[in-house]
């Protein structure tokens, strides 16, 4: 071989790896970019970003009717005491007290226009917090009945039950046609000469209405109550 050929032969040798090796950093350096837009591309990670509500809610009152009913509570309904609304009452005296058929206390507090809470306890214990707001409230508790109503009014009384489905003549000359949607949600229409009046809606929560001066509650066992 002469000193010529082995030259280029070594040349080309020298490309080659040449060639080879600017491949290699291509590559390594398409791999970086890679990698940072990948991770510039993910969310980071923030502490505290996951929230949960953790408010308790009682069960109560929801409907239309006359007047309507709205609000929460329930000693006997299978309901949760507002632990937020519990808090908040302990630190501010109530507008007023009275005291329930069964001897337990109602204390009587204004939030606002047309919206009462109601808490009933007996002793140091509380059995139930509902609200009216806007609307009647009522409440099953073991068989006293109460409602509460959007002008802060209570009412509390026990007997007169009846159990739907079914159509129930009421206190004051109203008729009552309850019927069963599903499972702990019953509606009770409530009729008056004929037509009806008012619908309410116990879904997972009592109702409760004042009729004209006759107070009914509507419970989610489907049991109907009125006291004039």
């Amino acid at each position: 071989m002469s000193s010529s050929t082995a030259l280029r032969t070594v040349r080309r040798r020298t490309l080659r790896v040449a060639a080879a090796a600017l491949v290699v950093a291509a590559g390594l350096t398409l791999t970086a970019c890679n990698d940072s837009d990948a991770n510039a591309s993910k969310p980071a990670a923030s502490a505290g970003s996951s929230s949960a509500d953790s408010s308790t809610g009682a069960k109560g009152s929801e409907g239309t009717g006359v007047k309507g009913s709205d609000g929460t509570g329930a000693k006997g309904s299978d309901a949760k005491v507002d632990t937020q609304a519990g808090a908040a009452d302990e630190a501010a005296s109530p507008d007023r007290t009275e005291t329930l058929v069964d001897g337990s206390t109602a204390k009587i507090y204004k939030l606002g226009d047309q919206h009462y809470r109601l808490k009933i306890v007996n002793g140091s214990d509380v059995l139930a917090t509902f609200e009216a707001n806007g609307r009647d409230a009522g409440l099953d508790a073991n068989g006293m009945y109460v409602v509460l109503t959007m002008g802060g009014e209570v009412q509390s009384w026990m007997g007169g039950e009846h159990r739907g489905p079914g159509t129930f003549e009421l206190a004051g000359g109203w008729t009552a046609k309850v019927t069963k949607v599903g499972e702990g949600h019953y509606r009770a229409e409530i009729i008056g000469h004929g037509d009806v009046m008012g619908t309410m809606e116990a879904n997972g929560r009592d109702a409760g209405l004042d009729a004209n001066g006759v107070y009914i509650v509507l419970s989610t066992r489907g049991v109907i109550s009125a006291h004039e």
